[in-house]
């Protein structure tokens, strides 16, 4: 079987190499690339099977980038998991409106780089279509094998993170799940990721949906639910 092929993009040298080094250990087959403009040659190139995409780039930054990525029909399927160093929460925000799947903060471990690129690779993995029927809820047909998502019978594209989201609310309409049981049950247990970033994927998700997005409830205080 083919490698999995993973662009790197950071334009500090000592960060590459290091991920570069780990990454390729694990059998990955890696492509580096020091700033945006590069990036986007090498996404054209290579059609990387995954980007690891720093936010604070020379030239064009990592948040056009990914938003370049995700505006093509022919990359917007490439997963992108960010690496930041700024501690103000609104890039990784950003990132994730424009759907990005996950971020890791600096300094970080090749350990926990190597665990997300996984995850996101597991999730972002076409599931066999193995006769699982699509759930109807509302007007809206979620098929968790093929990974689509239909509303009225116009399908809709979503990002990895927001079909995950729906399709677990939709397990069980009318129960409130908290942000942190959001988070554990679509990304996993320690997942670090803030509240600010689950309200967006919601946000995100409803303006999707169109006038279906008032099925999904907000509940002050406590979460989100899919109406009864």
């Amino acid at each position: 079987m083919p490698k999995t092929s993973i662009l790197i993009v950071d334009d500090e040298e000592d960060i590459l190499e290091l991920l570069k080094f780990n990454l390729e250990r694990e059998g990955f087959k890696i492509f580096c690339a020091d700033s945006g403009e590069k990036a986007l040659e090498a996404v054209k190139n290579f059609s990387p099977d995954l980007v690891l995409l720093d936010l604070m780039l020379p030239g064009i930054d990592g948040l056009e980038v990914a938003r370049v990525l995700k505006s093509k029909p022919n990359t917007s399927t490439i997963p992108i998991i960010m690496l930041t160093a700024k501690g103000d929460e609104s890039d990784v925000v950003r990132g994730l409106e424009l759907g990005a799947d996950d971020y890791v903060t600096k300094p970080f471990s090749p350990r926990v780089i190597i665990a997300r690129v996984r995850a996101v690779m597991r999730r972002n993995a076409a599931e066999p279509d193995d006769g699982i029927q699509a759930r109807e809820v509302h007007g809206i047909s979620i098929h968790p094998g093929r990974r689509e998502v239909a509303v009225n019978g116009k399908q809709i594209k979503l990002t990895m993170s927001e079909f995950d989201i729906l399709h677990y609310l939709a397990q069980r309409p009318g129960w409130v799940f908290t942000r942190s049981q959001i988070v554990s049950a679509v990304r996993g247990e320690g997942f670090a990721v803030t509240d600010r970033s689950v309200d967006v994927q919601i946000v995100g998700l409803r303006k999707k949906l169109g006038a279906s997005g008032k099925v999904i409830e907000t509940v002050r205080g406590v979460g989100y639910r899919l109406k009864e």
